[in-house]
């Protein structure tokens, strides 16, 4: 017994100095990325690009499609979704993979902004300082507002205003529901989902957003089942 008792100990020992350790890299990697651009700047910058559209320039069904399918404690979370990530950990350790998935829109944006798409455990780490940050000095409107400027919505078409007008030759702000529950769904795989030669599948994808959006309650039951015959037809 007092064997076990000690491998536990030191497995406990183990896990608490590799999440220190982690937390070290990850923290080192969010401050190099910030003393190559204050994170001030580097919002600033991204608001004067020509493409670049406010959230009252915005379809709200957009927005709340968005929130509803890839983060729906938006709203009630400060940057990390701990329950989320939690799960996400757990996946990725059973499948022995690198950690992906459980990522809030603030960490999303914290990855757009700064970090690349390889997976990294240290890169993870570093989207946690960066949403945590984020989270303290703007808004969920703004937040929100960000992300979907600079998320990819395939077929080059980065940002809601290239993608309402690439796809739709309409402004954001006109996107109605059909529109804007396809283009919410994109994001989660641009190459898999964008509509020049994915359509079909994107399809697919949308009907998640629209279940997502009918459990939140932002579009009726109605809604949803006139959407559903729709594309299905």
């Amino acid at each position: 017994m007092k064997i076990i008792k000690r491998v536990l100990l030191i497995l406990v020992l183990l896990f608490v100095f590799a999440i220190g350790a982690l937390g070290i890299a990850g923290y080192m990697e969010y401050r190099d990325a910030l003393k190559e651009m204050p994170l001030s700047e580097k919002i600033e910058k991204i608001r004067k690009q020509p493409d670049y559209v406010t959230y009252d320039e915005i379809a709200p069904y957009l927005l709340d499609a968005t929130v509803s399918v890839e983060d729906k404690r938006f709203y009630t979370h400060g940057g990390i979704d701990y329950l989320a990530t939690a799960r996400a950990i757990a996946s990725n350790v059973f499948y022995n993979g690198i950690v992906s998935g459980g990522s809030t829109i603030t960490q999303q944006l914290a990855k757009n902004l700064y970090f690349g798409y390889e997976p990294s455990v240290v890169r993870k780490a570093a989207e946690i300082f960066m949403a945590k940050d984020l989270e303290e000095h703007y808004t969920k409107e703004e937040i929100l507002e960000l992300y979907v400027n600079v998320i990819n919505y395939g077929d080059n078409h980065i940002g809601i205003k290239q993608a309402a007008e690439g796809y739709f030759q309409i402004a954001p702000s006109a996107l109605n529901l059909d529109q804007a529950s396809l283009l919410a769904g994109i994001p989660q795989s641009p190459s898999n989902y964008q509509l020049s030669n994915h359509e079909t599948v994107a399809r697919k994808r949308q009907k998640v957003v629209l279940e997502a959006m009918l459990r939140d309650e932002k579009i009726t039951e109605q809604q949803y089942e006139e959407m559903i015959a729709k594309i299905e037809k």
